[in-house]
């Protein structure tokens, strides 16, 4: 039904405010489900000899309160569907008093890594998940829709320290990178994160900026001007 850990918001986790950072928020996420997968039996070296690697396609993240540093926290992750290649789970952060902090939804996509294809999922790859039931939250669609009008950014190389296990930049990576654009003082409520294609080392990146009245997107592109991701943040929903 739900996966969980429990964890203190360390030093290395906050910011410039002594609260966890958004990028801590997903990297508690992300851990959440590796941990899962690695207690059900199909965690990273498991798929690994399989030719096999879950890819994060899109999520939707929205953040009531950042935790402090030091406050004891636990993460929930909760797998609540399969359909075809793509498996949707949700995510919470609460406090040890069950104060609901943050919580997502996200989808990802079962990948051949020898192809880079999707590889449609057969019930041993979703057997093991005991699966349960979506939180209640304003799900938003999975495509963000882009703004006529964006500014261009200027570029900047993936590093190795962008990349995971996989050899392509991390998930969270696209998001601190996305956050170099952003105003200072913006308190982010909600992120929405697509991703469109995996970038590596040494590719180039062309970021390109939109503000709106309700909204700020980023779009991180090929020289093609073709997005690797694309992330939209909001300060209130």
């Amino acid at each position: 039904m739900s996966y969980s850990f429990e964890s203190r918001v360390r030093f290395s986790e906050i910011g410039e405010d002594g609260c966890l950072t958004l990028p801590g928020v997903l990297d508690y996420f992300q851990d959440c489900c590796t941990f899962e997968s690695e207690q059900t039996g199909v965690g990273m070296e498991v798929l690994k000899e399989q030719k096999r690697a879950w890819v994060l396609s899109a999520w939707q993240v929205i953040v009531k309160r950042y935790p402090k540093l030091g406050e004891n926290i636990k993460v929930t992750t909760i797998p609540y569907g399969f359909r075809g290649f793509i498996g949707m789970r949700n995510f919470i952060l609460e406090t040890m008093d069950g104060e609901k902090l943050a919580w997502a939804n996200s989808y990802w996509s079962f990948l051949n890594t020898e192809t880079g294809l999707p590889e449609k999922l057969t019930p041993a790859d979703t057997d093991p998940y005991d699966l349960g039931e979506k939180i209640e939250m304003d799900y938003a669609p999975r495509k963000i829709a882009l703004p006529k009008e964006r500014e261009v950014q200027n570029a900047f190389s993936v590093q190795k320290h962008h990349l995971d296990t996989n050899h392509h930049v991390n998930n969270c990576q696209y998001v601190q990178m996305a956050l170099e654009f952003l105003p200072d003082d913006l308190q982010i409520a909600q992120l929405r994160v697509e991703y469109k294609k995996a970038a590596v080392l040494g590719d180039m990146i062309y970021p390109k900026l939109s503000k709106e009245a309700d909204r700020i997107v980023v779009e991180l592109c090929d020289e093609q001007a073709k997005p690797y991701a694309v992330l939209e943040f909001k300060e209130e929903i």
